[in-house]
């Protein structure tokens, strides 16, 4: 039933944008992709759950990840197994970002929200 239910409580609210954004978050879903809020979705879904996994099992969390660190992680296809690479890739493809900047800007983003996130220093 993924994304169904969240995309038809979208719609109730004519919140018309952001449901297709969230219907088209997964390129094998053949949704087509208009705005760039339907690319930039895609291309930050999956990426930043994986990054967010690569805080988990740093010590330091967020506060000294690199994108070097986290393109490393994204070869060892043991590390967050589920993630799908082609997934990362595609989404910074269609947002027309390198993917290097696109994982600095989502650790950059996610570093204000360390603390409630999870994904600080570890004490």
């Amino acid at each position: 039933e993924h994304p169904h239910r969240t995309v038809a409580w979208l719609r109730e609210r004519d919140e018309t944008a952001i449901a297709h954004a969230v219907s088209a978050h997964y390129t094998k879903w053949k949704v087509p992709y208009e705005t760039q809020l339907d690319r930039a979705l895609l291309a930050c879904d999956e990426l930043t759950g994986f990054i967010i996994a690569a805080c988990l099992v740093r010590p330091d969390g967020v506060s000294t990840l690199t994108a070097k660190s986290v393109r490393k992680k994204l070869k060892d296809k043991a590390f967050a197994a589920k993630v799908e690479r082609d997934e990362v890739q595609a989404g910074a493809e269609l947002l027309g970002v390198d993917l290097g900047a696109h994982i600095t800007f989502i650790i950059e983003a996610l570093k204000p929200h360390a603390e409630e996130l999870g994904i600080g220093p570890k004490a």
